[in-house]
Protein backbone atom coordinates (compact mmCIF):
# COMPACT_ATOMS: atom_id res chain seq x y z
CA UNK A 1 0.00 0.00 0.00
CA UNK A 2 1.07 3.77 -0.70
CA UNK A 3 2.14 5.14 2.31
CA UNK A 4 -0.75 8.40 3.28
CA UNK A 5 1.48 11.98 3.17
CA UNK A 6 2.32 13.57 6.49
CA UNK A 7 0.21 16.61 5.87
CA UNK A 8 -2.84 14.40 4.85
CA UNK A 9 -6.41 13.59 6.11
CA UNK A 10 -6.78 9.90 6.07
CA UNK A 11 -10.01 8.62 4.83
CA UNK A 12 -11.44 5.45 4.66
CA UNK A 13 -9.33 2.51 4.94
CA UNK A 14 -6.73 3.91 2.48
CA UNK A 15 -7.75 7.00 0.64
CA UNK A 16 -7.31 10.20 1.88
CA UNK A 17 -7.33 14.23 1.31
CA UNK A 18 -4.74 16.43 1.10
CA UNK A 19 -4.77 20.51 0.59
CA UNK A 20 -2.06 20.88 -1.96
CA UNK A 21 -2.38 24.60 -2.82
CA UNK A 22 -4.92 27.64 -2.04
CA UNK A 23 -5.42 30.79 -3.57
CA UNK A 24 -7.07 33.87 -0.89
CA UNK A 25 -9.29 33.35 1.79
CA UNK A 26 -11.99 35.65 3.59
CA UNK A 27 -9.28 38.95 2.36
CA UNK A 28 -9.84 37.57 -1.28
CA UNK A 29 -13.71 37.72 -0.68
CA UNK A 30 -13.78 41.03 0.32
CA UNK A 31 -11.43 42.67 -2.11
CA UNK A 32 -13.80 41.50 -4.81
CA UNK A 33 -16.78 42.80 -3.27
CA UNK A 34 -15.18 45.88 -2.72
CA UNK A 35 -13.08 45.92 -5.96
CA UNK A 36 -14.47 49.49 -6.96
CA UNK A 37 -12.33 50.78 -3.90
CA UNK A 38 -9.19 48.61 -4.48
CA UNK A 39 -9.15 47.55 -1.24
CA UNK A 40 -10.87 45.62 1.51
CA UNK A 41 -12.17 46.73 4.46
CA UNK A 42 -9.67 48.24 7.38
CA UNK A 43 -11.37 46.30 10.31
CA UNK A 44 -11.81 42.16 10.68
CA UNK A 45 -15.71 42.66 12.42
CA UNK A 46 -16.41 45.04 8.93
CA UNK A 47 -14.70 42.07 6.79
CA UNK A 48 -16.79 39.69 8.32
CA UNK A 49 -20.60 41.79 7.94
CA UNK A 50 -19.56 41.67 4.46
CA UNK A 51 -18.92 38.29 3.91
CA UNK A 52 -22.23 37.53 6.24
CA UNK A 53 -23.98 39.93 3.99
CA UNK A 54 -23.03 38.21 0.59
CA UNK A 55 -23.74 34.67 1.81
CA UNK A 56 -27.50 36.06 3.29
CA UNK A 57 -28.12 37.56 0.02
CA UNK A 58 -26.96 34.50 -2.63
CA UNK A 59 -23.91 37.27 -3.55
CA UNK A 60 -21.68 34.28 -5.05
CA UNK A 61 -19.16 35.39 -7.50
CA UNK A 62 -16.64 36.84 -4.53
CA UNK A 63 -16.91 33.40 -3.12
CA UNK A 64 -15.52 32.32 -6.48
CA UNK A 65 -12.67 33.97 -6.44
CA UNK A 66 -11.10 31.97 -4.14
CA UNK A 67 -9.70 28.31 -4.56
CA UNK A 68 -8.31 25.35 -3.20
CA UNK A 69 -6.42 22.37 -5.03
CA UNK A 70 -6.89 19.27 -3.27
CA UNK A 71 -5.22 15.73 -3.96
CA UNK A 72 -7.18 13.02 -3.32
CA UNK A 73 -6.99 9.43 -2.78
CA UNK A 74 -10.43 7.64 -2.83
CA UNK A 75 -12.13 3.88 -4.44
CA UNK A 76 -13.63 4.73 -8.20
CA UNK A 77 -17.18 4.42 -7.35
CA UNK A 78 -16.66 6.93 -4.96
CA UNK A 79 -14.97 9.18 -7.33
CA UNK A 80 -17.81 8.46 -9.82
CA UNK A 81 -20.12 10.09 -7.55
CA UNK A 82 -17.86 12.98 -6.82
CA UNK A 83 -17.20 13.91 -10.44
CA UNK A 84 -21.07 14.60 -10.65
CA UNK A 85 -19.99 17.76 -9.34
CA UNK A 86 -19.11 19.53 -12.79
CA UNK A 87 -17.35 22.29 -11.62
CA UNK A 88 -14.05 21.09 -10.93
CA UNK A 89 -10.64 21.15 -12.59
CA UNK A 90 -9.71 17.02 -12.40
CA UNK A 91 -6.24 15.22 -13.65
CA UNK A 92 -6.83 11.32 -12.24
CA UNK A 93 -4.49 8.67 -12.17
CA UNK A 94 -4.88 7.07 -15.59
CA UNK A 95 -5.08 3.14 -16.01
CA UNK A 96 -4.25 3.64 -19.74
CA UNK A 97 -0.81 5.24 -18.88
CA UNK A 98 0.15 3.37 -15.49
CA UNK A 99 -0.56 -0.14 -13.98
CA UNK A 100 -3.25 -0.65 -11.03
CA UNK A 101 -2.14 -0.48 -7.66
CA UNK A 102 -3.37 -3.55 -5.72
CA UNK A 103 -5.58 -1.36 -3.26
CA UNK A 104 -9.53 -2.06 -2.56
CA UNK A 105 -11.18 -0.35 -0.41
CA UNK A 106 -13.06 -3.11 2.35
CA UNK A 107 -15.53 -1.44 4.41
CA UNK A 108 -15.44 -1.97 7.78
CA UNK A 109 -18.37 -3.97 9.62
CA UNK A 110 -20.51 -0.70 11.32
CA UNK A 111 -20.68 0.70 7.96
CA UNK A 112 -22.61 -2.82 6.57
CA UNK A 113 -25.87 -2.70 6.88
CA UNK A 114 -29.37 -3.35 4.94
CA UNK A 115 -30.88 -1.63 2.18
CA UNK A 116 -33.03 1.10 3.51
CA UNK A 117 -36.91 0.26 2.88
CA UNK A 118 -37.39 3.76 2.60
CA UNK A 119 -34.32 5.90 1.53
CA UNK A 120 -33.77 3.70 -2.17
CA UNK A 121 -30.04 4.91 -2.65
CA UNK A 122 -29.16 4.77 1.08
CA UNK A 123 -29.04 1.99 4.06
CA UNK A 124 -30.23 1.54 6.54
CA UNK A 125 -30.92 -1.40 9.41
CA UNK A 126 -28.38 -3.83 11.45
CA UNK A 127 -26.58 -6.67 9.72
CA UNK A 128 -26.21 -10.10 11.46
CA UNK A 129 -22.23 -10.35 12.17
CA UNK A 130 -22.19 -13.59 9.89
CA UNK A 131 -23.55 -11.75 6.96
CA UNK A 132 -21.05 -8.58 7.58
CA UNK A 133 -17.95 -11.46 7.36
CA UNK A 134 -19.89 -13.01 3.97
CA UNK A 135 -19.65 -8.96 3.13
CA UNK A 136 -16.47 -8.95 3.65
CA UNK A 137 -14.75 -12.03 2.83
CA UNK A 138 -16.39 -11.51 -1.17
CA UNK A 139 -14.84 -8.14 -1.01
CA UNK A 140 -11.43 -9.56 -0.57
CA UNK A 141 -12.22 -12.90 -3.21
CA UNK A 142 -13.52 -10.38 -5.92
CA UNK A 143 -10.71 -7.97 -5.68
CA UNK A 144 -7.63 -10.32 -5.25
CA UNK A 145 -9.29 -12.62 -7.60
CA UNK A 146 -10.05 -9.21 -10.55
CA UNK A 147 -6.46 -7.86 -9.82
CA UNK A 148 -4.77 -11.24 -10.09
CA UNK A 149 -6.41 -11.67 -13.65
CA UNK A 150 -5.51 -8.17 -14.84
CA UNK A 151 -1.74 -8.82 -13.71
CA UNK A 152 -1.98 -11.84 -16.02
CA UNK A 153 -3.51 -9.97 -18.81
CA UNK A 154 -0.93 -7.37 -18.77
CA UNK A 155 2.15 -10.24 -18.74
CA UNK A 156 0.49 -11.20 -21.28
CA UNK A 157 0.85 -7.96 -23.39
CA UNK A 158 -2.83 -7.12 -23.52
CA UNK A 159 -3.66 -2.95 -23.64
CA UNK A 160 -3.53 -1.36 -20.07
CA UNK A 161 -6.60 0.71 -21.49
CA UNK A 162 -8.15 -2.90 -21.88
CA UNK A 163 -7.14 -4.72 -19.06
CA UNK A 164 -8.49 -1.96 -16.74
CA UNK A 165 -12.02 -2.96 -16.72
CA UNK A 166 -12.10 -6.02 -15.41
CA UNK A 167 -11.03 -4.24 -12.11
CA UNK A 168 -14.04 -3.64 -9.59
CA UNK A 169 -15.13 -0.37 -8.48
CA UNK A 170 -13.79 -0.37 -5.42
CA UNK A 171 -9.88 0.10 -6.35
CA UNK A 172 -8.56 2.90 -5.44
CA UNK A 173 -7.94 6.09 -7.51
CA UNK A 174 -6.02 9.42 -7.32
CA UNK A 175 -6.39 12.80 -8.34
CA UNK A 176 -5.73 16.29 -8.36
CA UNK A 177 -9.36 18.58 -7.85
CA UNK A 178 -9.21 21.51 -7.87
CA UNK A 179 -12.27 23.96 -7.19
CA UNK A 180 -13.54 27.79 -6.04
CA UNK A 181 -15.07 28.08 -2.45
CA UNK A 182 -18.37 28.72 -3.93
CA UNK A 183 -18.57 25.48 -5.82
CA UNK A 184 -16.68 23.37 -3.16
CA UNK A 185 -19.53 24.99 -0.50
CA UNK A 186 -22.19 23.45 -2.27
CA UNK A 187 -20.30 20.46 -2.90
CA UNK A 188 -19.52 20.11 1.13
CA UNK A 189 -23.25 21.05 2.14
CA UNK A 190 -24.64 17.98 -0.57
CA UNK A 191 -21.86 15.68 0.58
CA UNK A 192 -21.51 15.88 4.43
CA UNK A 193 -24.99 15.71 4.78
CA UNK A 194 -26.73 12.65 7.17
CA UNK A 195 -28.30 12.02 4.08
CA UNK A 196 -25.10 11.14 1.62
CA UNK A 197 -23.52 7.73 1.29
CA UNK A 198 -21.02 7.38 4.09
CA UNK A 199 -18.17 6.75 1.91
CA UNK A 200 -18.03 9.94 0.18
CA UNK A 201 -19.22 11.90 3.19
CA UNK A 202 -15.90 11.39 4.69
CA UNK A 203 -13.62 12.67 1.96
CA UNK A 204 -16.15 15.88 2.44
CA UNK A 205 -15.85 16.29 5.86
CA UNK A 206 -12.01 16.27 5.49
CA UNK A 207 -12.15 18.90 2.54
CA UNK A 208 -14.24 20.90 4.79
CA UNK A 209 -11.13 20.84 7.87
CA UNK A 210 -9.53 22.89 5.07
CA UNK A 211 -12.07 25.40 4.38
CA UNK A 212 -12.32 26.38 8.02
CA UNK A 213 -9.03 26.89 8.39
CA UNK A 214 -8.63 29.00 4.79
CA UNK A 215 -11.61 31.02 4.91
CA UNK A 216 -13.02 30.90 8.74
CA UNK A 217 -15.57 33.89 7.91
CA UNK A 218 -17.00 32.68 4.82
CA UNK A 219 -17.00 28.55 6.59
CA UNK A 220 -19.52 30.15 9.43
CA UNK A 221 -21.35 32.26 6.78
CA UNK A 222 -22.00 28.74 5.28
CA UNK A 223 -23.26 27.12 8.03
CA UNK A 224 -25.72 29.88 9.18
CA UNK A 225 -27.62 30.73 6.42
CA UNK A 226 -27.11 27.93 4.25
CA UNK A 227 -26.14 24.73 6.78
CA UNK A 228 -28.38 25.47 9.52
CA UNK A 229 -30.57 28.49 7.76
CA UNK A 230 -34.12 27.87 6.69
CA UNK A 231 -35.98 29.58 3.87
CA UNK A 232 -39.65 29.98 3.76
CA UNK A 233 -41.84 29.31 -0.07
CA UNK A 234 -44.47 31.67 -0.74
CA UNK A 235 -47.16 29.33 0.60
CA UNK A 236 -45.27 28.34 4.11
CA UNK A 237 -45.23 32.45 4.48
CA UNK A 238 -48.55 32.91 3.52
CA UNK A 239 -49.64 30.19 6.46
CA UNK A 240 -47.36 32.01 8.77
CA UNK A 241 -49.27 35.63 8.01
CA UNK A 242 -52.32 33.92 8.71
CA UNK A 243 -51.78 31.87 11.79
CA UNK A 244 -48.95 33.42 13.97
CA UNK A 245 -50.16 35.98 16.20
CA UNK A 246 -49.48 39.69 16.13
CA UNK A 247 -48.21 39.50 19.48
CA UNK A 248 -45.53 36.95 19.30
CA UNK A 249 -44.20 38.96 16.07
CA UNK A 250 -44.03 42.12 18.57
CA UNK A 251 -42.37 40.11 20.88
CA UNK A 252 -39.60 39.21 18.56
CA UNK A 253 -39.45 42.81 17.58
CA UNK A 254 -38.94 43.98 20.64
CA UNK A 255 -35.81 41.45 21.52
CA UNK A 256 -34.23 42.99 17.95
CA UNK A 257 -34.88 46.25 19.30
CA UNK A 258 -32.92 45.32 22.29
CA UNK A 259 -30.19 43.71 20.53
CA UNK A 260 -29.78 46.40 17.55
CA UNK A 261 -29.50 48.90 20.55
CA UNK A 262 -26.89 46.71 22.44
CA UNK A 263 -25.33 46.12 18.81
CA UNK A 264 -24.79 49.51 18.23
CA UNK A 265 -23.39 51.02 21.49
CA UNK A 266 -21.03 48.36 21.31
CA UNK A 267 -20.01 49.49 17.84
CA UNK A 268 -20.18 53.28 19.21
CA UNK A 269 -20.50 53.50 22.91
CA UNK A 270 -23.17 55.76 24.18
CA UNK A 271 -23.66 58.00 27.03
CA UNK A 272 -26.30 56.17 29.45
CA UNK A 273 -28.83 58.62 29.06
CA UNK A 274 -28.46 58.14 25.42
CA UNK A 275 -29.37 54.58 25.60
CA UNK A 276 -33.26 54.89 25.95
CA UNK A 277 -33.66 57.06 23.46
CA UNK A 278 -30.98 54.71 20.72
CA UNK A 279 -33.72 51.65 21.72
CA UNK A 280 -36.68 53.71 21.01
CA UNK A 281 -35.06 54.55 17.74
CA UNK A 282 -35.42 50.59 17.01
CA UNK A 283 -38.47 50.62 17.21
CA UNK A 284 -38.53 49.87 20.89
CA UNK A 285 -41.96 50.24 22.84
CA UNK A 286 -41.09 49.66 26.81
CA UNK A 287 -41.01 51.86 29.15
CA UNK A 288 -37.72 53.34 30.38
CA UNK A 289 -38.00 51.97 33.83
CA UNK A 290 -38.27 48.63 32.11
CA UNK A 291 -35.54 49.29 29.70
CA UNK A 292 -33.44 49.77 32.30
CA UNK A 293 -33.88 46.59 34.09
CA UNK A 294 -33.27 44.41 30.62
CA UNK A 295 -30.43 46.73 30.09
CA UNK A 296 -29.18 46.23 33.73
CA UNK A 297 -29.40 42.42 33.28
CA UNK A 298 -26.39 41.91 31.08
CA UNK A 299 -28.12 39.46 29.26
CA UNK A 300 -28.49 40.94 25.95
CA UNK A 301 -27.11 39.51 22.97
CA UNK A 302 -25.01 41.86 20.57
CA UNK A 303 -25.28 41.13 16.80
CA UNK A 304 -24.87 42.63 13.14
CA UNK A 305 -26.76 45.54 12.73
CA UNK A 306 -27.66 45.09 9.33
CA UNK A 307 -29.06 41.18 9.78
CA UNK A 308 -31.00 42.29 12.58
CA UNK A 309 -32.54 44.96 10.32
CA UNK A 310 -33.36 42.86 7.99
CA UNK A 311 -34.52 40.59 10.27
CA UNK A 312 -37.28 43.46 11.50
CA UNK A 313 -38.51 43.87 8.41
CA UNK A 314 -39.50 40.16 7.62
CA UNK A 315 -41.06 39.99 10.72
CA UNK A 316 -42.93 43.15 9.94
CA UNK A 317 -43.87 41.21 7.00
CA UNK A 318 -46.01 38.83 8.58
CA UNK A 319 -47.94 41.09 9.86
Amino acid sequence: MTQIPEDAIKCLDKGFVRLVDSMGGDDAIVQAARVSYGKGTSKVSQDRGLIRYLMRHRHSTPFEMVEFKFHCKMPIFVARQWVRHRTANINEYSLRYSEARDEFYYPDPDHIEFQSALNKQGRGGEVPAELKQKVQDYFKEISERSFAIYSELNEAGVARELARSILPVNLYTEWYWKNDLHNLLHFIGLRSDSHAQYEIRVFSDAMAESVKAVAPFAWEAYQDYVVKGMRFSRVEQSLLERTLPDRVIDDINEDVAYQLTATLHHNKPREDADLYPLYQKQGGSDSEADFKLKWDSGEIEIGNVRELREFKEKLLSLK
